[in-house]
């Protein structure tokens, strides 16, 4: 067995830079194919790569809460095809917009996708998010501000494989069926694309790419004193009704020991009867952007720069900006 040599510092680079490449172009392909303007021209959407176990590998400089949040869906993807105990597909691609399967507001779906070689081996997993202007609901646009319970959002669609049956119910549950069905099609196409890209990746060290990022992270983390520190805000209501015209609590706990953080929610308020709750994934999506802004804006982002940070979020917690119905559970790395 050949025993491969590390990459030099300029071949890593060259190799993320590639990889990063992908992913863009991912993107150019979905917002050149989409019907809506939400797409085409506000670009309110997002593209990724993911090594085979769906560590993210890397993204392009889209929509940080899309992906930051990514990562989760792409676990419950997967999970999703282990659950039924099925093998991976090559063309076969997966959808979901599950704000409890790592989704945002209902509106941005995500499409997921193995890359898998000519010899059938799995290289990775391609993934974009992009925003659908309408998903039913109580109100156009499938964002009420009066919404209650996500049941009024619209459509909710668990991870599950994207065939022509769940497209067709896609297309029904909108006001504007024929915009749906070109972007999702966009969508699909970018992943197609993105996921013959990847594939011609499949003898290259992507675990060097996620230890790079881990130890940019650390080192980073390290050159910062140690500490603890406590801050609370509150958001002023939760909807229009009278019943929500009460603060809403918001807190949080950060603690840097060496090379690793921890932000800790407990403290939070529980979730309310309104549409500014955050699911954990969204929670996570927020620190990581922070943690990155304050830092080190050249960080790599990657799933190996998120192992040193902790994320604590109580179950019931609600964390800003507005999203749907749901809190964290438990902890995250």
């Amino acid at each position: 067995m050949t025993v491969r040599e590390p990459l030099d510092p300029a071949g890593l680079q060259v190799l993320m830079a590639r990889l990063s490449g992908v992913a863009e172009e991912m993107g150019a392909v979905l917002r050149r194919g989409a019907f809506s303007p939400n797409i085409k021209e506000r670009a309110d959407c997002s593209a990724a790569l993911f090594t085979p176990d769906g560590t993210l590998l890397v993204q392009a400089e889209h929509i940080p809460v899309h992906l930051g949040s990514m990562p989760a869906s792409v676990a419950a993807a997967i999970a999703a095809l282990a659950a039924l105990g099925d093998e991976v597909v090559p063309g076969e691609q997966i959808v979901l917009n599950d704000p409890y399967a790592g989704g945002t507001h209902l509106n941005d779906i995500t499409v997921v996708m193995p890359a898998v070689a000519g010899d059938g081996r799995l290289v990775g997993w391609v993934a974009n998010r992009a925003h659908h202007a309408d998903l039913g609901g109580a109100a156009p646009g499938s964002i009420p501000a009066d919404a209650t319970e996500i049941q009024q959002e619209g459509l909710r669609i668990p991870p599950v494989r994207l065939t022509p049956e769940v497209r067709a119910m896609v297309l029904a549950s909108s006001r504007t069926p024929v915009e749906r069905a070109g972007d999702l099609d966009a969508q699909a196409g970018a992943n197609r694309l993105g996921a013959a890209r990847l594939a011609a990746f499949a003898d290259e060290p992507f675990e060097e790419v996620v230890a790079y990022g881990e130890r940019r992270m650390r080192a980073a983390l390290s050159a910062v004193p140690d500490g603890r520190w406590a801050f609370a805000d509150q958001l002023d209501s939760t909807g229009p009704a009278s019943d929500q015209q009460v603060p809403a609590r918001v807190a949080v706990t950060v603690t840097k020991t060496g090379d690793t953080i921890t932000f800790d929610f407990t403290g939070t308020d529980p979730q309310r009867a309104g549409n500014v709750n955050a699911v954990e994934a969204v929670t996570v999506s927020a620190v990581t952007f922070a943690l990155r802004a304050v830092v080190d804006l050249t960080l790599p982002s990657n799933g190996g720069a998120s192992r040193p940070v902790r994320v604590v979020a109580p179950a019931g917690s609600p964390w800003p900006p507005a999203s749907r119905l749901r809190s964290g559970r438990g902890t995250w790395r």
